[in-house]
């Protein structure tokens, strides 16, 4: 994969825990290996992330069968689908450096309008709105979940897992076919994946037991501080 040990490491480590806490808070791993990625190896992203990704999710969906809002899930891939397609025009057009400040800007912004505290109405056309921002910056970016955490926010913990993670799993693909389509995924972001699916499994596999003791908010506090964290440093290292 052309990674020393060190910078391996630290790619499973960053996949692991984004994955124990995409099962247990909804949310995590596209913030955390965003950054991260874009920092060891920014030919594995978005590829890579969205690829493990899907598998996550997929589990998600399985754990919360039955508690998806089907109809929102559907409007919402509705606007993923041009959001898709500008997105991967993005990866096509922008030089690496552009992008990983696009992922950078991505983070600080959804994490500012978070702690601003909007709380959009959930009618047909937000969710519309949202699913075409999310479609934007998850195939670009691979971090789709402000928008559409922040639009189905009022959902209880199980009903937003189960929405959220339905609609990742149809957009990841959808964003994945796009790239596929552009002929940006390469067979170094495949190699890589594959390697790092142990560590997604050990996540998923360690969110069982953990699920109760956590904090859900302290935990999305301190993933979210993670996140800015790597934003921070990924912006510099651009710069430096």
């Amino acid at each position: 994969m052309g990674l020393t040990g060190p910078e391996f490491v630290l790619l499973s480590l960053t996949v692991g825990v984004g994955a124990l806490l995409q099962v247990s808070v909804g949310f995590g791993l596209g913030m955390l290996a965003a950054p991260v990625f874009s920092l060891v190896d920014p030919s594995l992203a978005p590829t890579a992330v969205l690829l493990l990704a899907s598998g996550v999710t997929a589990t998600v969906l399985v754990r919360e069968r039955g508690r998806a809002d089907l109809r929102g899930c559907g409007w919402a891939l509705v606007g993923r689908l041009p959001g898709v397609l500008m997105g991967a025009l993005l990866v096509v057009a922008l030089p690496a450096r552009y992008l990983a400040l696009l992922v950078a800007a991505v983070i600080l912004a959804g994490v500012a309008v978070n702690a601003a505290g909007f709380v959009p109405r959930r009618r047909r056309s937000s969710v519309v709105l949202a699913g075409m921002a999310s479609g934007l910056m998850g195939t670009a970016t691979s971090i789709g979940g402000p928008p559409m955490a922040m639009v189905w926010q009022r959902l209880s913990g199980p009903e937003l897992r189960a929405t959220m993670s339905a609609f990742f799993l149809a957009g990841s693909l959808m964003s994945l076919a796009a790239l596929t389509a552009a002929g940006t995924v390469g067979s170094h972001a495949l190699r890589g994946t594959v390697l790092l699916v142990p560590a997604a499994v050990a996540g998923v596999l360690a969110a069982g037991p953990l699920t109760r003791r956590l904090n859900v908010r302290r935990t999305r506090t301190a993933a979210t501080a993670l996140a800015v964290a790597g934003a921070v440093v990924l912006v510099v290292r651009q710069f430096v």
